[in-house]
């Protein structure tokens, strides 16, 4: 039985409701773990897919955003893996991450966000995650619960991301 069927029109409405409130997340994890257009938003699609297909589990005790974020990050971070053993098995194409409008007011700004999407790009997927959720300013508790992982654990990766950040960029 499909499971959109499970949903009545409340919790469809109910969703749609929170998924538009909430869409920045889907967009920021996409472009955070898929490097050009065309796959970032294969991969928004397919984390709002499954967004829709989790929603029956979803808790309303806890933060819808969190949710959305834990849920995300699992779908990109296993995109991610599939994308990895294709590449092994295939000649990729230079494909360059679309950086947007070429014609930024600010040159330094756009060296730092290019600077910055390369050190994310050669990150490990949690460190991705823990990164982008970090500059997206949630705190050390909502991190550690999208992510499973200790608050302590949270506060040790940020400072060491920190850390290869300034060695690096």
């Amino acid at each position: 039985m499909d499971r959109s069927a499970v949903m009545d029109d409340d919790a469809h409405a109910r969703f749609q409701a929170l998924f538009e409130a909430h869409r920045g997340i889907v967009l920021k994890i996409a472009s955070s773990y898929a490097w050009n257009a065309d796959d970032r938003a294969d991969l928004a699609q397919e984390i709002g897919m499954q967004l829709w297909r989790a929603f029956p589990g979803y808790d309303d005790s806890r933060s819808f955003s969190t949710w959305m974020y834990r849920v995300a990050l699992n779908v990109a971070i296993s995109s991610l893996r599939s994308e990895s053993a294709r590449r092994r098995r295939t000649v990729p194409l230079d494909e360059r991450h679309d950086l947007g409008d070429p014609q930024s007011a600010d040159p330094d700004a756009s060296q730092r966000v290019r600077a910055l999407e390369t050190f994310l790009q050669k990150e490990h997927p949690l460190d991705r995650a823990l990164l982008v959720l970090y500059l997206e300013e949630r705190s050390h508790k909502d991190i550690a619960e999208i992510l499973g992982i200790s608050e302590t654990n949270v506060a040790t990766k940020i400072g060491r991301l920190k850390q290869r950040m300034r060695d690096e960029v």
